[in-house]
């Protein structure tokens, strides 16, 4: 129902929003077609964004939807899909724009077909195929490159020509198959598995000069690609389609953005390398003449020491020491023994002051029975017994005639008495 307005009773803002949606209201639920171009997925917020593009005119519009129902497709919604929506159509008047809320998302075409190859590297990257881990290393010179690509194809005059021109010497082992098609799939694991058991063969390139995305679909097969994952020769994907990704890609073990640039990842530069090989050789001969260089001066400064100039200096002085050292040595040991000595005459005379014979040299006499006994008094001496008299250089004999005690026998002083 039209508005009734007139330069002289315009209608507010207000007015014109809300009577916008009303008529959105009551257009109720429709199916719209689209392509995905955006999703947006807030941590915890319940509703998901999405925003829905015409695939002819430039022309988008909003999309809501409920995290359960999002997550809950199968196969999984990606940018890039197109799909079907059951959506109400809602006008936000305080904004002035409008969304829809989608009640159902069913995948349609390409879109649906994204959708499954999406959930089938899913599958595959749970299982390990993809992991960097696999990965491995190209050879650095490969004695012979096996190639996989269409028979006279642009991909195989890049790969051969840009290889020979870079490495000259490099030897091809060229195979033929289908880079599209239904047979695609199945001459590409055929080659690929020629190539493999070929122990002369050291990196395997599969070729193709990019292509439509259903063109591609072949290098997404889940039988290529487990193929691939099992190979024991590296394999270098170089499909050439930048935008699309084929799961060949994600599971070779180099990824090569063109034919050309695969070319350029399997073989050197002779080149650089022979540019290379220059500069290490003037490294080594700078390396070697500043050693040698090095070890001249060192050789220099030994040869300029005085020692080298006379060695016999240092034995002289060595000889000078020797002879003090010896000099020395005799002066401490005469010395020493002079010391000896002396204490050795001091202690022979001390023992012979202490000798009883240096008593009887001054007179005295030791006088014994005949039994040995030490004679010291006169009591029980009797008239004609014989008696033993020691004196400093012999014995004398003697027979007793009398004995006569003293009539006033000598006091024994204290310090006389025994201990």
């Amino acid at each position: 129902m039209a508005l009734d307005t007139s330069p002289q009773s315009p209608a507010p803002v207000r007015q014109i929003a809300n009577a916008i949606s009303g008529w959105v209201d009551r257009l109720g639920a429709v199916w719209v077609e689209g392509q995905v171009a955006q999703v947006s997925r807030r941590p915890g917020v319940g509703t998901v964004f999405l925003t829905l593009r015409d695939s002819v005119a430039d022309i988008s519009v909003p999309v809501t939807c409920s995290r359960v129902m999002y997550d809950g497709l199968n196969p999984p919604l990606v940018e890039g899909a197109s799909v079907v929506i059951h959506a109400k159509p809602s006008y936000y008047a305080t904004r002035g724009t409008m969304s829809l809320y989608a009640r159902e998302i069913r995948m349609v075409g390409l879109g649906e077909l994204l959708a499954r190859l999406e959930q089938r590297r899913q599958l595959l990257a749970a299982e390990g195929l993809f992991d960097q881990a696999r990965k491995r290393r190209l050879p650095f010179l490969p004695g012979k490159v096996g190639l996989v690509t269409a028979p006279n194809s642009a991909a195989e005059r890049d790969v051969l020509e840009n290889a020979r021109r870079r490495w000259p010497a490099v030897a091809f082992e060229v195979r033929h198959a289908a880079m599209q098609g239904t047979r695609s799939a199945a001459e590409v694991m055929e080659a690929l598995d020629r190539l493999d058991r070929d122990p002369t063969v050291d990196v395997i390139v599969i070729a193709r000069g990019g292509g439509a995305v259903e063109d591609l679909l072949p290098f997404s097969d889940e039988g290529l690609i487990r193929a691939v994952a099992k190979a024991r020769t590296p394999v270098v994907s170089a499909i050439g389609h930048e935008p699309d990704t084929p799961l060949l890609d994600l599971v070779a073990d180099v990824r090569a953005s063109t034919p050309t640039d695969a070319a350029k990842l399997v073989v050197p530069d002779v080149g650089q390398e022979l540019a290379g090989i220059a500069q290490a050789r003037l490294r080594m001969r700078q390396a070697v003449g500043g050693r040698i260089h090095q070890e001249q001066s060192r050789l220099d400064q030994l040869r300029s020491r005085p020692a080298m100039a006379d060695p016999r200096s240092l034995l002289d002085a060595r000889d000078a020491e020797l002879v003090a050292l010896r000099e020395r040595a005799r002066r401490t040991l005469r010395h020493a023994l002079d010391r000896a000595a002396d204490d050795i005459g001091h202690h022979r005379a001390r023992a012979r002051a202490l000798s009883p014979l240096a008593t009887l040299r001054r007179g005295y006499a030791v006088v014994q029975d005949d039994d040995g006994h030490v004679v010291s008094s006169v009591d029980g001496l009797a008239a004609k017994q014989r008696i033993s008299v020691r004196v400093a250089d012999g014995r004398i004999a003697a027979t007793i005639t009398a004995a006569t005690p003293d009539p006033t026998p000598p006091t024994v002083h204290e310090e006389d008495e025994p201990a």
